[in-house]
């Protein structure tokens, strides 16, 4: 059984994730597919890790989100918001997509008959997303939620949750954004008028074994415990889809067991030392659960209490520090740890280069790090 280094990780990481600046990609699906999906959970992350990835604009990215569609937003694994390849949909349709669907609908159920809403939770949800649906269907174009609200009288927020719901389920899908790239306010859309062929859902396993295929052949070698977390999915669930795919078992560096795909055991090339600086929630830094061979003890000054990665400064694979903006939305790199001065040039040259493609915006977030609020506090800067 062979012993994957940790220098190995992390050269794969700077080679696959296109985060070295030689690595980097030409379109906004080559920039997703680097990393499998993208989070987006809030909206700049996004355009921010496609920047990092490719040297392309705001606007490349609105186009492939919205007018050429290669890539599409899904609610997916552990119920958080992603952009996956057009491809990969029917995966999650199947497999993540539909377990938090089947927990969302348990759940929104319950709370509607504890409301006094109705004393048939399930019957309510299923004749609400009829009607929703419906609704939808009728406006091609999409309506926000609140167009859709009048729909659905009651309390506030339960038209939210079945347009949720629906988009867990594949019949409706997140559109045009109608605000800033910054902020999220999608017209929700029927999905056969978002895609215009529509593909049907893979069966669950073989959608579960899509999903860790690519994970494993994006971020592995990784440990039984990091597919668990990255897909909000059961120890059975992963050996199953692991036995499917012939995956291989190595040894990481500290004695664990992990996987690859069992064409991807041989060593992987060394990169030169690179420089990268991502946004909050960025894949990288958010792909593992056991993350010390990338992070070291930075952990706690880089990540929430909830496990939420803030911004991230790079070098050489190993995460040296944060990044925040100046009041005149300046880049500014903190670093955390000693960095070479070859790193401290190159993450310069990055600070400027994302200084220039911000050109003044300022980008907010509901997740800063300890060291964000460290860094921000020092240069007078709230947000």
């Amino acid at each position: 059984m062979r012993t994957v280094p940790d220098r190995e990780r992390r050269h794969r990481l700077g080679r696959r994730h296109a985060v070295a600046p030689e690595r980097r990609v030409g379109s906004v699906e080559q920039a997703v597919r680097a990393v499998a999906v993208l989070h987006a959970t809030e909206p700049a992350t996004v355009h921010l890790s496609v920047v990092a990835r490719a040297d392309l604009g705001r606007d490349d990215v609105e186009r492939a989100l919205h007018d050429e569609r290669s890539v599409v937003k899904q609610l997916a694994m552990r119920r958080t918001l992603f952009v996956f390849p057009r491809d990969v949909l029917p995966a999650a349709w199947g497999s993540a997509s539909a377990r938090v669907a089947a927990a969302e609908g348990a759940r929104l159920a319950k709370e509607v008959v504890a409301s006094g809403v109705a004393a048939d939770g399930g019957a309510w949800l299923d004749d609400a997303r009829v009607r929703v649906l419906e609704h939808l269907r009728a406006h091609p174009q999409g309506l926000t939620a609140a167009e859709v609200r009048p729909v659905l009288p009651g309390p506030d927020g339960l038209h939210s949750r079945v347009l949720t719901h629906l988009g867990l389920t594949a019949d409706v899908v997140r559109g045009t954004n109608t605000s800033h790239w910054r902020v999220s306010r999608p017209r929700w859309t029927a999905v056969e008028h978002w895609l215009d062929d529509v593909p049907a859902a893979a069966a669950p396993e073989d959608g579960w074994a899509e999903l860790v295929r690519r994970w494993l052949d994006r971020f592995g070698p990784g440990t039984t415990t990091d597919l668990v977390w990255w897909l909000g999915a059961t120890q059975g669930i992963v050996r199953t889809a692991l036995a499917a795919l012939g995956a291989v078992e190595v040894r990481l560096e500290d004695g664990r067991p992990a996987w690859v795909l069992a064409e991807d055991e041989d060593p992987e090339p060394e990169v030169a030392p690179w420089a990268a600086l991502l946004p909050v929630l960025d894949p990288t830094v958010m792909g593992w659960k056991e993350r010390s061979f990338y992070l070291g003890d930075l952990g706690p000054q880089l990540f929430d209490r909830n496990g939420n990665a803030g911004t991230t400064a790079w070098w050489d694979g190993r995460v040296v520090g944060t990044w925040v903006q100046d009041p005149d939305g300046v880049v500014v790199p903190r670093l955390l740890t000693d960095v070479p001065a070859p790193g401290r040039r190159a993450l310069a040259v990055e600070a400027a280069r994302l200084t220039t493609w911000l050109s003044g915006e300022r980008v907010g977030t509901v997740y800063p790090s300890p060291a964000m609020k460290a860094a921000r506090d020092d240069l007078g800067t709230r947000a």
